[in-house]
């Protein structure tokens, strides 16, 4: 009897991500998939028993390198303004370099597939604005303007729907409009002090 390849869950993600990146706009069949990387679909079954599981799996994916990076900027810089810079423009760079899992992350693959992937990528967002939130009224709190701390949510939601509109764009455009384009010229309008 033959050993599983312990490395063959990986390179499944890593081909679904590639076909996600290299077909934008199609649906990707398990079919497809197991033809991709070189196996019988039963075998891909092995590894995961749906294609929902290989969308999680790639959805934790961008949980952990995300989160893992905000972590570290969190520890690394003090500044506030900088720290909501650095995620933000992080977030776009991680787009850019995972054009498959964008994809994933603006939900057009996951339409038709099981609702809780697109309640898992509405918690990922909502925990980014979470993050903002929490930076900006400390932010706010060091600032002498009660108009800076009544705005925090707004702000918040903005740079998370300034971030979701550019992955979307992203993905619209079939990764040819890259999501941190003009970033820093809007990132100065956006953050420009009333």
């Amino acid at each position: 009897m033959q050993a599983r390849n312990p490395n063959r869950r990986q390179q499944i993600l890593e081909v679904l991500a590639g076909e996600l990146e290299s077909n934008p706009g199609s649906r990707i069949t398990t079919a497809k998939l197991a033809a991709a990387v070189g196996v019988s679909e039963a075998a891909l079954y092995r590894h995961f028993p749906s294609k929902a599981k290989m969308f999680e799996a790639l959805i934790e994916f961008a949980e952990e390198s995300v989160f893992g990076l905000v972590g570290r900027i969190l520890a690394e810089e003090s500044d506030f303004d900088i720290q909501v810079y650095q995620i933000a423009s992080m977030l776009l760079r991680f787009a850019e370099r995972n054009p498959g899992i964008t994809r994933i992350l603006v939900g057009d693959v996951l339409v038709g597939e099981h609702e809780r992937l697109l309640r898992r990528v509405e918690q990922f967002f909502a925990r980014i604005e979470t993050q903002f939130s929490q930076l900006l009224r400390e932010r706010a709190a060091g600032m002498d303007s009660q108009k800076a701390r009544a705005e925090v949510a707004a702000l918040a939601n903005l740079l998370v729907a300034l971030i979701s509109g550019r992955l979307a764009q992203y993905v619209r455009t079939e990764f040819r409009r890259a999501p941190t384009e003009n970033f820093d010229a809007q990132w100065q309008i956006i953050m420009r002090p009333a």
